[in-house]
């Protein structure tokens, strides 16, 4: 509530805060910079790489492993994942401003500086690391700490602002929390480790694609040369399908590495939905229809939440 009271004659009625608004608004400072810092972490990536992560823990151990490590894992990997988010965001701070799509992230909107943002992101991946490398093991900690440093050096610092092919080469990060899950119930990799791997590596092209397509003109501006700025469309459709194909059949070859029909069945009606998808959009952008590049960007997190769905099934009966 806002009350009045006079302060001179010529200053007029002035707004005064009561003691309660006064009590609100630090609570409501501090919830506005948690969600900043939230925010700064991308938690829907974190997310969607959790998805993968416990169905490959469960295959690796044949069904649910110990409470413990799967907490110790999602815990150690949500830190991992946001850290690297935190240290994208600081990087790109300069061509975020520029594109529609992040420039209401944190740090173009001013409401984390880049000194804190660089700190969070740097005391997230420590943690991370430090949790793996005490409750896994050294080859689940050195593979989670490798991704961390392949994402923002190798692929946010260099690949992405030099090539078109840098979806390609970035989709290693995206599919090592199979790995890592996977090592942190083994301490190795295993065939099928490596298989579910290349399943979410292949995905990372249709899956991205799309949503590069969607926001072309943003990469423009921002001068970053993703596949659908610099190529042609017949080039884009053209990986767009590959890759889908390479996916799907990547998923169906995991089936004879000990999986049953739990897995198999699911699988083969999901992937055949997502290669109708794919088909149906490069046919319409290369009769220079009005496409919905959205449509397959969101289907592929479907498919992909299915087929991992369609692992831990598998792993537990």
């Amino acid at each position: 509530m806002i009350t009045e009271r006079p302060v001179s004659d010529s200053a007029g009625p002035q707004p005064v805060r009561t003691a309660v608004e006064d009590s609100v608004a630090p609570r409501r400072d501090v919830r506005a910079v948690v969600a900043a810092y939230v925010a700064l972490t991308k938690p829907r990536i974190v997310e969607l790489l959790l998805v993968t992560t416990v169905p490959a823990m469960m295959l690796a151990a044949g069904g649910l492993p110990s409470l413990w490590l799967v907490a110790v894992v999602l815990i150690g990997g949500s830190l991992a994942a946001g850290a690297a988010s935190v240290l994208n965001c600081y990087i790109d701070r300069d061509i975020d401003q520029l594109m529609r799509r992040t420039k209401r992230r944190p740090l173009p909107a001013h409401t984390v500086s880049p000194r804190s943002a660089l700190i969070f992101g740097l005391v997230l991946a420590a943690v991370s690391v430090a949790l793996m490398a005490v409750f896994t093991n050294l080859l689940a900690a050195g593979l989670t700490l490798a991704a961390i440093v392949y994402y923002d050096v190798v692929y946010t610092l260099w690949l992405k602002r030099t090539t078109p092919t840098n979806t390609f080469w970035g989709g290693a990060c995206g599919a090592a929390p199979v790995l890592i899950g996977w090592a942190a119930v083994t301490g190795s990799l295993a065939p099928a480790a490596w298989a579910l791997f290349a399943v979410v590596f292949f995905w990372q092209m249709p899956h991205f694609y799309p949503l590069a397509m969607k926001y072309k003109d943003d990469y423009a501006r921002a001068g970053i040369p993703m596949l659908p700025v610099v190529a042609s469309v017949r080039r884009v459709n053209a990986e767009i399908l590959i890759f889908a194909w390479l996916t799907v059949l990547t998923s169906l070859a995991v089936w004879p590495l000990g999986m049953s029909f739990l897995y198999g069945v699911p699988t083969l009606v999901v992937g055949s939905i997502f290669l109708v998808e794919a088909h149906r959009l490069c046919g319409r952008a290369s009769r220079g229809e009005a496409v919905k590049p959205m449509r397959l960007f969101h289907w592929s997190t479907t498919y992909l939440t299915i087929v991992f769905a369609a692992v831990a099934l598998d792993a537990l009966i």
